[in-house]
């Protein structure tokens, strides 16, 4: 029989439920279980697809073309594994789920009612992607904080799961602990106290308790949060601020989780081997140098808040690939717009060791971002480009070395007759009708890489797979033209003839690719275009270089 573990938040929202639910997951499947994760989000919406990534961050797109929550993809990197759209669920496809099967005539003609039938729903897609990932143990996330509304029948559904198997679900709640005084170090425990209340008017009664804090969780507190929330010795886990994600598995181990998670379960550990997560850490905690890599994107100006959310896989990559290395990462955000209206400022681009143009959508900051890749290109420093970096990599290149004066985009400017980027044939009908819908390509394609580029060197193999999301392509029209003035097509989508991946010769490093490859990387196996592109920083490393901070 499967077994359930179900983590949900107190207290407050962004409390580090995604990682908390990682790391538990990590530690199993290090135990040497079958171990899957899935997320429930309390959105009405059907999917991430349309959510605002300045307000709820990135979205994720997995390899079925499922948009997500961006916890999936700590997940992905956590497990070291691929999910599918059925480890992912939301409020409106669970209520879209059971109007169809209304619809369908499913429920033979019964009184349909939001309760049982939604609870019953969530537990059914969760069995589904048990068996569908052939799992012994399966790590879900409610989003959302106990106490609100919109949660509650997740909730409800935990409840009734619970009341059927006692023995196979086990219920953490992470909780934010508050500190006082001059300080920070005054822990105050009564928050937790409520959130575990709030569970216990839902019917659940949490069997651990992750508590959130600045600073490790002393003795004191955490006997008083067991005996105040009705738990066992030993069910209180310290969650302190670390300074890397990937610390925290290494800290609940700490606290003896597993131990306490698997004697929950009535499940004796397989093995127990987290060597590789420790070596890791290690490696994060003593690196050999830096490596300084500016990210250029369009609302990095002083007076925009950077939602660093919005681009966590891009973060992610970059520290994986630096790990490689045994650098430190310093991670700076670089404005457009600055260089659209001051283009000397472009001269700032040299103290970097490498600069990224990540993915994104709308014209604001465009001729900056195009302006920084020609500096990049003209001086040798190395570049990344991502999706929307890709495209403009090759406006760039067609303007200023292939001659073609007005190269642009159809999504900056439709009736431009010199679109180096554009839509194909059959979505164009779709988009001058408003249905955009249908008109995006998501999820994971072939490539087939042209050998002696650096990106076959890179991947040491000739078809590679990858995850994409966008709607503008590579102009054909142009290929042969960009080609014979020194654009290399390192990679090509052999069913549709899709260029996938650009580069220029002779150049330390300037590499673009039209899919995501950050959607990919591993913090134990580094994407290789990340990898080769740190690589390449460091081999162009300016000596006198010196970290201004991370």
């Amino acid at each position: 029989m499967p077994k359930y573990i179900f983590v949900v938040g107190g207290v407050m929202s962004g409390v580090g439920k995604g990682v908390a639910t990682s790391s538990i997951a990590k530690i199993l499947q290090s135990s040497g279980f079958s171990v899957t994760a899935i997320k429930i989000d309390p959105y009405v919406n059907v999917d991430a697809g349309t959510m605002n990534p300045t307000e709820h961050g990135e979205v994720f797109v997995l390899d079925d073309g499922m948009e997500c929550d961006q916890d999936m993809g700590n997940y992905e990197r956590f497990l070291d594994t691929s999910l599918s759209s059925a480890n992912y669920m939301t409020t409106g496809s669970v209520y879209l789920s059971v109007i169809n099967k209304e619809r369908a005539m499913e429920y033979g003609g019964k009184c349909v009612e939001v309760v049982p039938q939604i609870p019953l729903e969530v537990i059914s897609r969760i069995d589904k992607a048990i068996k569908a990932n052939k799992a012994d143990i399966a790590i879900i996330e409610v989003g959302g904080t106990v106490g609100e509304y919109q949660n509650i029948l997740f909730l409800e559904a935990i409840r009734i799961l619970k009341l059927k198997k006692p023995e196979d679900v086990a219920l953490a709640l992470v909780s934010y602990v508050p500190s006082l005084g001059a300080g920070g170090t005054e822990l105050k425990t009564k928050p937790t106290q409520y959130a575990a209340r709030s569970l216990e008017s839902a019917g659940l009664h949490p069997d651990i308790i992750l508590a959130r804090a600045s600073v490790p969780l002393d003795q004191k507190r955490k006997e008083k949060l067991e005996f105040m929330c009705g738990l066992q010795e030993g069910d209180v886990i310290s969650a302190p601020n670390v300074e890397s994600i990937y610390e925290v598995p290494i800290n609940f181990e700490k606290d003896n989780i597993s131990e306490r998670i698997l004697k929950k379960l009535s499940l004796r550990a397989k093995n127990k081997d987290l060597k590789d997560w420790q070596d890791l850490v290690s490696k994060i905690r003593n690196p050999k140098g830096k490596v300084k890599i500016g990210i250029v994107g369009k609302y990095f100006g002083s007076g925009d808040f950077i939602l660093t959310d919005s681009y966590i896989s891009v973060l992610e990559s970059i520290k994986h690939a630096s790990y490689f290395w045994d650098q430190k990462p310093v991670i700076e955000w670089l404005n457009a717009d600055e260089y659209e209206k001051n283009p000397e400022s472009l001269n700032e681009l040299k103290s970097y060791d490498g600069i990224i143009v990540p993915g994104g959508f709308g014209n604001r900051g465009i001729e900056g971002k195009i302006q920084a890749i020609k500096f990049c290109r003209e001086n040798n420093i190395p570049f990344l480009g991502l999706c929307l970096g890709m495209q403009l990599a090759t406006i760039e290149f067609a303007r200023n070395v292939a001659g073609i004066k007005n190269a642009s985009s159809a999504e900056f400017e439709q009736k431009n007759t010199e679109n180096i980027i554009d839509v194909m044939e059959e979505q164009k009908a779709l988009i001058e009708e408003k249905k955009y819908g249908g008109t995006m390509r998501l999820g994971a394609y072939s490539c087939k890489l042209l050998r002696g580029t650096k990106s076959y060197e890179a991947y040491g193999e000739e078809m590679i797979s990858e995850r994409h999301r966008h709607r503008y392509e590579f102009n054909n029209k142009y290929r042969k033209q960009l080609e014979e003035n020194g654009l290399t097509i390192a990679g090509v989508n052999p069913e549709r003839d899709l260029v996938e991946i650009i580069e220029i010769k002779d150049h330390p490093f300037f590499v673009a690719s039209q899919f995501h490859p950050e959607f990919k990387s591993r913090p134990l196996k580094p994407h290789p275009l990340f990898r080769e592109f740190v690589n390449a920083a460091l081999k162009t490393k300016k000596p006198t270089f010196e970290s201004v901070g991370s």
